[in-house]
Protein backbone atom coordinates (compact mmCIF):
# COMPACT_ATOMS: atom_id res chain seq x y z
CA UNK A 1 0.00 0.00 0.00
CA UNK A 2 2.71 2.66 0.75
CA UNK A 3 4.64 1.80 -2.45
CA UNK A 4 1.47 2.57 -4.29
CA UNK A 5 1.27 5.82 -2.98
CA UNK A 6 4.70 6.61 -3.52
CA UNK A 7 4.21 5.83 -7.04
CA UNK A 8 0.93 7.51 -7.82
CA UNK A 9 2.44 10.37 -6.03
CA UNK A 10 5.57 10.73 -8.29
CA UNK A 11 2.69 10.07 -10.89
CA UNK A 12 1.34 13.08 -9.80
CA UNK A 13 4.56 15.12 -9.23
CA UNK A 14 5.21 14.22 -13.20
CA UNK A 15 1.93 15.62 -13.99
CA UNK A 16 2.37 19.03 -11.97
CA UNK A 17 5.55 19.71 -13.53
CA UNK A 18 4.57 19.19 -17.01
CA UNK A 19 2.05 21.13 -16.65
CA UNK A 20 4.40 24.12 -15.20
CA UNK A 21 6.43 23.09 -18.10
CA UNK A 22 3.89 24.26 -20.35
CA UNK A 23 2.41 27.09 -18.21
CA UNK A 24 6.28 28.62 -18.55
CA UNK A 25 6.89 27.87 -22.73
CA UNK A 26 3.45 28.83 -23.46
CA UNK A 27 2.97 32.19 -21.99
CA UNK A 28 6.35 33.87 -19.97
CA UNK A 29 7.95 35.40 -22.82
CA UNK A 30 11.12 35.61 -21.38
CA UNK A 31 11.37 31.73 -21.96
CA UNK A 32 9.97 31.69 -25.02
CA UNK A 33 12.39 34.04 -25.87
CA UNK A 34 15.15 31.68 -24.54
CA UNK A 35 13.50 28.27 -25.94
CA UNK A 36 13.89 30.34 -29.60
CA UNK A 37 17.59 31.11 -28.94
CA UNK A 38 18.34 27.64 -28.01
CA UNK A 39 16.41 26.41 -31.14
CA UNK A 40 18.56 28.53 -33.14
CA UNK A 41 21.67 27.62 -31.56
CA UNK A 42 20.53 23.43 -31.46
CA UNK A 43 20.52 24.56 -35.46
CA UNK A 44 23.38 26.53 -35.94
CA UNK A 45 24.89 23.54 -33.80
CA UNK A 46 23.95 20.87 -36.25
CA UNK A 47 25.29 23.28 -39.18
CA UNK A 48 28.85 23.08 -37.77
CA UNK A 49 29.22 20.06 -36.93
CA UNK A 50 30.20 20.64 -32.97
CA UNK A 51 31.78 17.70 -31.17
CA UNK A 52 30.01 15.49 -28.85
CA UNK A 53 32.07 17.32 -26.16
CA UNK A 54 30.59 20.84 -27.42
CA UNK A 55 27.39 19.61 -27.71
CA UNK A 56 27.51 18.77 -23.74
CA UNK A 57 28.75 22.09 -22.56
CA UNK A 58 26.42 23.58 -25.14
CA UNK A 59 22.99 21.23 -24.13
CA UNK A 60 24.03 22.59 -20.07
CA UNK A 61 24.64 26.31 -20.81
CA UNK A 62 20.75 25.99 -22.60
CA UNK A 63 19.66 23.82 -19.61
CA UNK A 64 21.23 25.86 -16.92
CA UNK A 65 19.79 29.36 -18.71
CA UNK A 66 16.25 27.78 -18.85
CA UNK A 67 16.29 26.99 -15.15
CA UNK A 68 17.55 30.13 -14.18
CA UNK A 69 14.69 32.57 -16.05
CA UNK A 70 12.41 29.72 -14.69
CA UNK A 71 13.38 29.82 -11.46
CA UNK A 72 13.64 33.54 -11.69
CA UNK A 73 10.18 33.84 -13.00
CA UNK A 74 8.55 31.79 -10.24
CA UNK A 75 10.05 34.48 -7.74
CA UNK A 76 8.72 37.35 -9.85
CA UNK A 77 5.05 35.72 -9.69
CA UNK A 78 5.62 35.05 -5.96
CA UNK A 79 7.24 38.82 -5.19
CA UNK A 80 4.04 40.00 -7.14
CA UNK A 81 1.02 37.37 -5.32
CA UNK A 82 2.69 38.88 -1.88
CA UNK A 83 3.18 42.60 -2.40
CA UNK A 84 1.55 43.56 -5.95
CA UNK A 85 2.30 47.20 -5.33
CA UNK A 86 5.84 49.16 -5.93
CA UNK A 87 7.68 48.08 -2.57
CA UNK A 88 11.54 48.93 -3.05
CA UNK A 89 12.23 45.75 -1.51
CA UNK A 90 10.35 43.52 -3.33
CA UNK A 91 11.58 45.32 -6.38
CA UNK A 92 15.24 44.42 -4.91
CA UNK A 93 13.95 40.75 -4.60
CA UNK A 94 13.34 40.78 -8.32
CA UNK A 95 16.33 42.34 -9.49
CA UNK A 96 18.80 40.25 -7.78
CA UNK A 97 16.84 37.24 -9.54
CA UNK A 98 17.28 38.75 -12.76
CA UNK A 99 20.51 38.94 -11.85
CA UNK A 100 20.70 35.29 -11.30
CA UNK A 101 19.55 34.31 -15.04
CA UNK A 102 21.37 37.18 -16.59
CA UNK A 103 24.93 35.28 -15.06
CA UNK A 104 23.50 31.96 -16.39
CA UNK A 105 22.99 33.99 -19.87
CA UNK A 106 26.40 35.71 -19.54
CA UNK A 107 28.51 32.28 -19.43
CA UNK A 108 26.23 30.57 -21.71
CA UNK A 109 27.53 33.25 -24.12
CA UNK A 110 30.89 32.69 -23.34
CA UNK A 111 30.44 28.92 -23.49
CA UNK A 112 29.15 29.85 -27.12
CA UNK A 113 31.84 31.92 -28.23
CA UNK A 114 34.44 29.13 -27.27
CA UNK A 115 32.44 26.69 -28.98
CA UNK A 116 32.07 28.75 -31.95
CA UNK A 117 34.98 31.28 -32.39
CA UNK A 118 37.58 28.70 -33.60
CA UNK A 119 35.16 27.28 -36.34
CA UNK A 120 35.09 30.54 -37.80
CA UNK A 121 38.96 31.28 -37.52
Amino acid sequence: MQESNFILNRIKAIKYAAKGFWILITSEYSIIAQVIIAVIVTIIGFIMNISATEWMFQIFAIAIVLVAESLNTAIEKIADFIHPEYHKQIGHIKDISAGAAFFAAIFAVIIGLIIYIPKFI
